[in-house]
């Protein structure tokens, strides 16, 4: 499933391929590979396809759309095994063109020897009073049921939280630069408890990145020790993560293609139920913010997780106008619970993705549609345990419109049957949602059109994924 667009053979490309690895913190050894690695290597720096998505579309700073770090040099290509190698050859904000393979798994929260780390390693003290952190003391100081009640905190715990937490983003944040290419390698290339953020030095506008990120395993990706408790985010409050699998913000150009996340020893149903709530750790697999821009995401599957996919962060972000144009296609959505994805403002094409609730899965919606938002939802397959139906595909959140082409629900009969999701929500909800977001998509990469919904899930089980982890 990786593209071939360019007019190579993988021989040629292996016998013109150096790679330098750096397993010892030393450049300049080569790296023992075995020969289905030797294999990868071609495709770890091929471009997006013409036409596959929004992030193909060509700017004058990016006339070819999004390449990467496919123009690096021979000394830009490497391969990395843990967090301090793949820190390095990031060397943010370096933008020169590089491609990164990795390789085995690489953990975040380890110190600078590689020795793991917990989250009681984070804890911090307040700066103002010298009061250690402590989540027991936490706990008690903001119990909704105790004096403090539903206010906001404040005070030495809540500032001790604030550094503990800014100790463990210090480590797990891992910054992307611009024309970079990511790619795993191997059997299980894996990026654990890490936060990738695709983010230009300013944070305002937006900047051409060109950022690839392909063929990896996340686990437990973006997971936050110290939530903020916000007692009256719903009616019991909430604890609310900071950190993304992958974050894209001020950024243009990014493709994420054929990855697997997924939540493994912190699955939410092995969280704690504190202050009433689930001690809730991650945030999104990934959200794509702040003025961000032609970004295709592509044959990944996203697996067992709430809070998926958020497209636009604010409904006051109006600077996300004409920007957060995205291409949603050929992922696999597997018992996810929302933002699937949530928009505001965007243009985003969700196009013969497979979406899968199965019998006692949490389940929220799967598009959400916010303010300003323009969905355009085209031949996708959808399988939904009940209770949950056509009714539940669509949540309307300040949006008012959404087009709805060709989608597939399967019936109990076997068959994936066309159904028209906006009426569906329009029959059992008020005020209506207009069935037509006012535009209409043009980019379906190298087949010029959207395949069949019946035909999806197939071709999504046995084609996304890492390539080392597909049904075929």
């Amino acid at each position: 499933m990786f593209h071939t667009n360019a007019c190579r053979t993988l021989t040629a490309v292996l016998f013109s391929f150096p790679i330098v690895s750096w397993a010892d913190d030393s450049p300049g050894t080569l790296p023992v590979l075995t020969e289905a690695e030797e294999r990868q290597l071609g495709a770890g720096w091929y471009p997006l396809g013409i036409h596959d998505g929004w992030a193909s579309v060509s700017t004058a700073a990016l006339p070819n759309g999004t390449i990467g770090g496919s123009n690096a040099a021979l000394e830009r290509r490497v391969v990395v095994t843990n967090r301090a190698q793949l820190v390095a050859a990031l060397a943010y904000p370096d933008a020169t063109p590089k491609v990164i393979f990795v390789k085995g798994v690489i953990d975040a929260n380890v110190d600078d020897t590689g020795a793991p780390l917990t989250c009681e390693n984070y804890y911090r003290p307040d700066p103002t009073t010298g009061e250690m952190y402590s989540l027991t003391a936490f706990l008690t100081a903001f119990d909704p049921a105790g004096p403090w009640g539903r206010a906001n905190p404040t005070g030495p715990q809540e500032r001790a939280r604030v550094a503990s937490a800014s100790a463990q983003s210090a480590r797990v944040r891992i910054r992307i630069p611009a024309n970079t290419t990511i790619f795993g390698l191997g059997v299980k290339p894996t990026l654990r408890g890490t936060w990738l953020d695709i983010r230009p030095t300013s944070s305002t506008g937006n900047q051409p990145m060109n950022v690839i990120i392909r063929n990896m395993h996340f686990e437990d990706t973006g997971v936050d020790c110290f939530p903020q408790w916000s007692p009256t985010d719903g009616a019991l409050g909430n604890w609310n993560s900071a950190y993304d699998g992958i974050s894209v913000r001020n950024a243009t150009h990014v493709w994420i293609d054929h990855n697997r996340f997924a939540d493994v020893d912190t699955a939410d149903e092995t969280l704690p139920v504190l202050l009433g709530k689930i001690y809730q750790v991650h945030d999104g697999h990934v959200d794509v913010t702040n003025e961000s821009d032609n970004v295709t995401i592509s044959w990944n599957q996203f697996l067992h997780h709430d809070k998926t996919m958020l497209i636009g962060s604010s409904d006051s972000a109006t600077a996300d106008r004409n920007r957060l144009r995205v291409t949603i296609h050929h992922n696999w959505f597997g018992d996810v619970g929302q933002r699937v994805p949530r928009v505001r403002f965007g243009q985003v094409h969700v196009y013969n993705n497979y979406f899968q609730v199965s019998p006692g899965a949490s389940f929220g919606y799967s598009w959400g549609v916010g303010v300003e938002s323009a969905i355009y939802a085209e031949k996708n397959f959808l399988e939904i345990a009940a209770p949950f139906g056509a009714a539940d595909v669509i949540d309307r959140l300040s949006g008012t419109r959404i087009s709805d082409v060709s989608n597939c629900l399967l019936a109990a009969s076997g068959e994936c049957v066309i159904t028209d999701f906006v009426a569906a929500w329009n029959e059992a909800f008020n005020p209506d949602l207009v069935p037509d977001a006012g535009w209409t998509p043009t980019l379906y990469g190298k087949n010029g059109s959207a395949e069949k919904a019946r035909d999806v899930r197939q071709f999504v089980l046995d084609g996304s994924g890492p390539n080392d982890h597909r049904n075929r």
